[in-house]
């Protein structure tokens, strides 16, 4: 295995691991605790620091299941890093086809559901809690201060974003600093060779302004540049879209074979002679290349099987592999570079 690399999440002086383990649907949802336990181990023993979950998540299941985790190893917390994410707190209500205050992020929710969430976790505090989304209906900040609140009580250490646009953490940033309180120090938006705009141009100068780190999901794109759906006419047995039963993967997997579906599976064949000129996977190239942007603090990967973290962490390897020149022969072959932006907001 690499020896892990740990970066500074955005600019403050807690630093996390390159490659970070993610639960969404896979932990307390289509994976039984025994296989979660094993991945996460296999990850810890190899440097990984950096474990982050959301309160909605195979509806509250997965922080159950990575509170469990710590517990049953005994690791320590602090040398961990953990975070959850606060938005979609519907589970939380007794009635979740109408959770009202259960779900956005005004004072009650970041607060109540934060709790909750320590609850699920068996767990004093969290590194870091993200705003999951934003929330265009509750004052900014109202929302900023109520991240503040929870950081000053010792329920978190540090606050920020997740598919928030680049005005809207601005608009978090001049609140916080209006208000002499702090911003949010990251932002964790998809990224991979497939999806790049967000991270490359829109935020580009969020980097120097703000110190915004990121903490980057989907690397793979829900397994599409690992190559395995090029050149068949439905998902393999063995893959997580064949064996969908939750509503975000049975909803994707109704998009196998559409027009954008078969557009991308052409742009990852073209990637193919490049993973095969430096003798390395398509996945392993993928992971490498987000790994490549120094703007990236963590690259947060899925895995249902210890194999599948072993491999990810593998593509460590790749990363000094991506020079220059094989950098330009990507960007030419998939030819969607995103052109730059510099305003200022």
């Amino acid at each position: 295995m690499p020896e892990l690399e740990y970066r500074f999440l955005g600019r403050t002086g807690l630093k996390v691991s390159v490659i970070s383990l993610g639960s969404w649907i896979t932990y307390g949802g289509h994976v039984a605790d025994e296989s979660a336990f094993e991945s996460m181990k296999v990850a810890y023993d190899a440097g990984v620091n950096f474990f982050d979950t959301a309160e909605n998540y195979s509806a509250g299941q997965a922080e159950i299941v990575l509170g469990k985790a710590i517990k049953h190893f005994g690791w320590k917390q602090n040398d961990l890093v953990i975070s959850t994410k606060i938005y979609f707190g519907q589970n939380n209500s007794a009635n979740p086809s109408r959770p009202l205050n259960n779900k956005g992020l005004s004072r009650k929710h970041i607060i109540e559901g934060l709790d909750a969430s320590l609850a699920r976790l068996q767990l004093p505090y969290v590194d870091v809690v993200y705003a999951h989304r934003p929330d265009r209906d509750t004052p900014i900040e109202e929302t900023v201060r109520a991240f503040n609140h929870v950081i000053s009580t010792g329920k978190a250490f540090y606050w920020g974003t997740s598919e928030w646009s680049a005005a809207e953490i601005a608009d978090a940033w001049r609140a916080a600093d209006s208000l002499g309180l702090i911003g949010p120090a990251v932002e964790q938006p998809q990224y991979n060779l497939l999806v790049r705009e967000r991270v490359e141009s829109e935020f580009r100068w969020l980097y120097e302004k703000y110190g915004t780190g990121l903490t980057i999901w989907s690397p793979l794109k829900q397994g599409i540049l690992t190559g395995k759906y090029n050149g068949v006419d439905k998902p393999p047995a063995d893959s997580r879209l064949a064996n969908a039963t939750d509503p975000f993967s049975v909803q994707y997997s109704k998009t196998f074979g559409d027009e954008t579906w078969k557009a991308e599976l052409a742009q990852v064949e073209k990637l193919r002679p490049i993973s095969e000129e430096l003798g390395v996977s398509l996945a392993a190239l993928a992971i490498a290349w987000t790994v490549k942007n120094k703007n990236v603090s963590s690259v947060i990967i899925g895995a249902s099987r210890p194999e599948q973290v072993t491999e990810n962490i593998q593509a460590l390897d790749v990363v000094e592999k991506l020079t220059p020149e094989i950098l330009e022969k990507i960007d030419s072959a998939l030819g969607n570079k995103p052109v730059e932006q510099f305003r200022r907001l």
